[in-house]
């Protein structure tokens, strides 16, 4: 009967210090911003370019355009956008979209945020050191030049 009263009592400490102890972890990776885009946004999965209508998907950081018949994923922009400034254009946040396919609206975001569209004024969430030659875009062949040509003109904003 000891015995029996013994297991018992070492299961009930056991079990109340292992749910004491327990924790629950749970790890949302819902990915980096980048720095050009708008600060002051958490849980947010994507940003629509109006004046190059495209989007930006921040959990697997790529652009999602279409292109030759269908909506394309790629981290970069295509050749067509090569001089886009991203810092400066503006980008709006999709606040409540959280599926796969963003462009499932799209004929509804392309009328609402038309080409030239600016709603609230946004600041960056970062900055990138740039040239007058490269459009905020920070190519690796003119950073060099940057670097030793503009080393005393502080943080590249001109």
């Amino acid at each position: 009967m000891k015995t029996l009263k013994f297991i018992i009592a070492a299961f009930i400490i056991f079990t109340t210090s292992t749910s004491a102890n327990a924790q629950v972890s749970v790890n949302v990776n819902i990915g980096t911003p980048p720095a050009w885009g708008p600060a002051g946004y958490a849980n947010i999965d994507y940003y629509y370019l109006p004046d190059i209508e495209c989007y930006y998907d921040i959990r697997h950081s790529q652009f999602i355009y279409f292109g030759n018949g269908r909506w394309i994923h790629a981290r970069q922009l295509p050749v067509r956008y090569r001089n886009y400034d991203l810092y400066h254009g503006y980008k709006v946040v999709l606040h409540d979209y959280h599926g796969r396919t963003p462009y499932a609206y799209f004929k509804n975001h392309k009328v609402k945020y038309y080409k030239g569209y600016k709603g609230k004024p946004q600041k960056a969430i970062g900055y990138r050191k740039y040239d007058k030659h490269d459009n905020g875009r920070g190519n690796q062949h003119d950073n060099k030049h940057w670097d030793n040509h503009n080393s005393n003109r502080g943080h590249g904003k001109h």
